[in-house]
């Protein structure tokens, strides 16, 4: 126990004995307990607290009453006030708004980055988040028995290889001449089968990006400025299209239509969309304009009016289908833990 370093002479009172000066505790605080926020994090229990010179004097909660002192430039008082006036608050009936930690702008602005790859694109209670994959390049949001899954759709490009990025092989269409195959997909049933009648479909645009981390930095591809040439088209350009497929034996194929006429006038199965960029510039979400009937389907993307992608991407729409494979689920919100880095 430390006993208050300084003594007051009050007067000789029966003995003359000079006698020790106890700080009063506020009666109306006396049955709340403060906290005394020391600078390295800690605190003490106080009844309550004075600045006195180069110290703080204070009545110990911790130790039956006992008054004790410690140096000024060990307290955090702006710290220690700001708590006290929203316990105040509370205690007088008045809302207490939590206040967000103040981060500092170049690591806000890190996280707000990190963030825009992965956007989030449903929110499952209590505390559930489904985000955009970062290893994948389109993705369509499905649901199978009441939860959100994200489902990679993989494009196809006729008889090549199957691509898992976003590959451009250009295909040139008459918007004149009569309806013909552009795009003749093998199976009878595309490998995605989305159980919802509008699903929304994300793909990924722009180039790589570099985000720094603690243990160095990370190189996100984005595929599409890779796969394509270089003078290329910008995908965020193009224009996107659903169109229902043709089912043969063994075989689906993608019809040609006049690309000169979407936004004019509805064509025989080929469903418009919306498509809306999403924050930070790394995703665009794209929506059927009208709910898809049970069957095939290929999204194709529009370069121009006499020219498409012929590389699309191919799904079904069966509700009573089994879950895809490798889908994306929900997980727990995470807190967010930012690193500072030292500066070179």
């Amino acid at each position: 126990m430390r006993w208050l370093g300084w003594v007051l002479a009050v007067g000789m009172v029966g003995t003359g004995v000079g006698q020790r000066q106890v700080l009063p505790v506020d009666p109306a605080g006396a049955p709340h307990r403060l906290r005394l926020i020391l600078k390295d994090g800690s605190y003490q229990m106080v009844m309550s607290y004075k600045v006195v010179g180069k110290r703080v004097v204070y009545v110990s909660a911790e130790r039956g009453g006992e008054t004790e002192e410690i140096p000024v430039e060990l307290v955090d008082l702006p710290a220690t006030e700001k708590w006290v006036k929203s316990h105040e608050a509370a205690k007088e009936g008045a809302p207490v708004v939590a206040q967000e930690p103040v981060l500092d702008p170049e690591l806000a602005k890190e996280e707000a980055d990190r963030a825009a790859l992965t956007p989030e694109v449903a929110s499952v209670p209590p505390d559930g988040s489904l985000r955009l994959a970062i290893e994948d390049s389109v993705l369509a949001l499905d649901t199978f028995h009441g939860g959100p899954e994200l489902v990679p759709l993989v494009q196809q490009q006729s008889d090549l290889n199957k691509k898992t990025g976003h590959g451009f092989l250009k295909g040139v269409v008459n918007p004149r001449s009569a309806a013909h195959q552009v795009v003749q997909l093998k199976g009878e049933k595309a490998d995605v089968q989305m159980h919802v009648d509008k699903p929304e479909i994300y793909l990924r645009i722009g180039g790589d990006v570099d985000l720094p981390t603690g243990a160095g930095a990370i190189t996100v591809d984005t595929h599409g400025a890779d796969n394509r040439p270089a003078k290329g088209p910008d995908p965020a350009e193009s224009e996107y299209v659903i169109v229902r497929v043709d089912v043969r034996q063994d075989a689906r194929i993608v019809t040609s239509f006049n690309a000169g006429q979407l936004g004019i006038k509805k064509q025989q199965d080929v469903i418009e969309t919306v498509k809306t960029p999403l924050a930070g510039g790394h995703w665009m979400k794209l929506v059927p304009k009208e709910s898809l009937l049970i069957g095939e389907y290929a999204l194709v993307e529009v370069v121009e009016e006499d020219q498409i992608n012929l590389g699309v991407w191919d799904f079904g729409v069966h509700p009573t289908a089994a879950e895809n494979r490798d889908v994306v689920r929900p997980e727990k919100k995470r807190a967010v833990r930012l690193e500072r880095r030292g500066r070179d």
